[in-house]
């Protein structure tokens, strides 16, 4: 994460309580999942099982 240039709005937000959350951009310029259960994964994990939902990415609208 230290490599890449993150901007606000763009690449992530903070949300009511003032955590960051990453945007799918964001996960997107990264490149891999790193397993947390983001609110924004692109690459469909499953936190509760430890499971990916499909491996293909979200088709982009």
């Amino acid at each position: 994460m230290s490599n890449l240039n993150i901007k606000e709005g763009e690449d992530f937000y903070y949300n009511e309580q003032g955590y960051r959350v990453f945007t799918e951009a964001y996960h997107l310029k990264r490149g891999y999942c790193c397993k947390s259960g983001c609110k924004h994964c692109p690459y469909g994990y499953d936190k509760k099982t430890d499971t990916f939902k499909n491996n293909q990415l979200k088709s982009k609208k």
